[in-house]
């Protein structure tokens, strides 16, 4: 079984292949409805780790619950060795991903509308990843996926998944003139918005930017502080619980919103509220506005030097759950005009897409490019001075299932190396990096032999310059899914230090 598989923050949406057609998966929740989706969430039953639906009735319950969990990959400090704090337990992050998809996986097999495929037939995955995820991101969700029991095929992008989606969809608005789509993907906790190149079957990410932490939930809790405010109240005021009932009691409230839709009704600690959409809409413009600024890069200044698309783009393609509020197409339409297209699917519209480039017969490829670079700090002058080499700019480009190694060499002058390896968004004029920047792993090399014995903390041991060292060999290998492991070999000895990043 061949599918698309769109992990998102607040549901997760999976499509089939079958055929050439690619159905979205549908399931039966605990109350016997059908839905498109299971719910990205988390609750302790008692002292068992439950999840999806079985999660929802248990936080109905008063469960202690996580919502939206998958938004903590989101933040850098995360690594595979870092915990959740659900109730009075601490759980590692990477368990509560794979108990997850594990329960994903269980639910596909027995409660879908694919529930007869044999339980013995492997359940292979294009799976989809934020452009703009840390390398630690890539791996846990590499990572729980495997351990969960899915044949991961490869990780995509999920902006480029769903420019697979609109070429499929819209292929008569792509001609010789406008061959480029702009996808705009607002998920529940991220934003991403890609420009890619289709010929044919072929595409290619030409540029790329995002917000890690900006998506739907954000809406949510716009929406609940305008609700409390009218009531008179606010999050400290009301507490732990009653405030989450109302961010939950304002999302089911915006999901319900339609274009026509003048006020918003919803219980603030048991007494009905009511606000005006506009309202709403006047405190959540700024977040859709920060959304355009973040793509700004990629549009093109008219003559009065605002951001427009670029007269090779055939559509802005707004995908994900979040843009499902009727505000953000309203203001997108009003800045790009009849070019925005509003996926059919905005919150499977990625699902789809990765399951038509699982398909083979489909023969969807896309050159991807990384969404951040990687660099090394290293110590000159026996530590006096440090400098900061790039290794791999933003936007290199990575081709369609295969690796990018980069080597150098060069005789060491010292005899110890210390590689501090950071990811980073941008570069300043001088060639350092600014914005984003997280610590990507850190290798201590022993240039002088003497050294490679495990009774020597090498650590204490000062950087001193030497006459001639060996001949060393730096290899950056960027795999298939975007992920970097480092290399470094003595040559004179063969002696190699291996150290894949993003990871303790």
């Amino acid at each position: 079984m061949r599918l698309g598989v769109d992990f998102g923050t607040t549901t997760t949406a999976i499509a089939i292949v079958d055929r050439g057609n690619y159905p979205i998966v549908s399931f039966v929740n605990n109350r016997d409805d059908t839905v498109d989706f299971i719910p990205s969430v988390l609750a302790l039953d008692g002292d068992r780790l439950v999840f999806g639906f079985d999660a929802e009735d248990a936080a109905r319950e008063g469960a202690p619950h996580l919502r939206s969990f998958k938004r903590l990959l989101s933040d850098p400090s995360v690594t595979d060795t870092s915990t959740l704090r659900l109730g009075n337990h601490s759980i590692s992050i990477l368990d509560a991903l794979t108990g997850f998809l594990t329960y994903v996986a269980h639910q596909l097999r027995t409660n879908s509308s694919v529930a007869s495929v044999p339980s013995s037939e492997p359940l292979e995955a294009l799976v989809g990843i934020p452009a703009h995820a840390w390398s630690a991101q890539r791996f846990l969700t590499l990572e729980a996926f495997r351990r969960a029991g899915w044949t991961v095929l490869a990780m995509v992008n999920e902006p480029s998944a769903a420019g697979f989606e609109y070429t499929h969809r819209h292929a008569g608005t792509l001609n010789s003139k406008r061959t480029a789509i702009l996808v705009y993907d607002l998920g529940g906790g991220t934003f991403d918005a890609s420009v890619v190149s289709a010929t044919g079957t072929l595409h290619e990410v030409m540029g790329s930017r995002g917000l890690n932490l900006v998506g739907g939930d954000d809406f949510d809790t716009i929406l609940a502080t305008r609700l409390a405010a009218a009531a008179g109240t606010d999050s400290g005021k009301l507490g732990d619980t009653a405030w989450e009932r109302l961010i939950e009691d304002a999302r089911s409230a915006k999901e319900a919103l339609s274009p026509s839709t003048k006020f918003i009704t919803v219980p603030v600690d048991g007494e009905p509220t009511t606000i005006t959409v506009a309202d709403f809409y006047k405190d959540a413009t700024a977040l859709v506005d920060a959304t355009i600024a973040a793509m700004e890069p990629l549009l093109i200044p008219d003559a009065s030097g605002v951001g427009q698309l670029g007269g090779d783009i055939a559509g802005l393609y707004v995908v994900g759950g979040g843009s499902q509020l009727p505000l953000v197409a309203r203001i997108l339409r009003a800045r790009f005009g009849r070019r925005v297209h509003r996926s059919p699917h905005t919150a499977a519209s990625t699902a789809i897409g990765l399951a038509i480039g699982a398909d083979p017969e489909a023969a969807y490829t896309v050159r991807e490019q990384l969404s951040r670079g990687v660099g090394v700090f290293r110590e000159r002058e026996a530590g006096s001075f440090i400098s900061f080499d790039t290794l791999l700019e933003p936007n290199t480009k990575l081709a369609p299932g295969e690796t990018l190694t980069i080597k150098r060499r060069y005789r060491a002058a010292h005899n110890i190396g210390y590689f501090r390896f950071v990811e980073y968004s941008s570069l300043d004029d001088s060639w350092v990096p600014r914005g984003d920047l997280q610590p990507y792993g850190e290798v201590i090399f022993p240039f002088d032999r003497a050294l490679r014995r495990d009774d020597i903390d090498i650590v204490s041991v000062p950087v001193v310059r030497t006459d001639e060292g060996p001949l060393i060999e730096e290899s950056y290998i960027v795999d298939e899914n975007g992920m970097v492991t480092v290399e470094i070999t003595d040559l004179d000895s063969a002696y190699t230090v291996t150290c894949p990043l993003g990871r303790k």
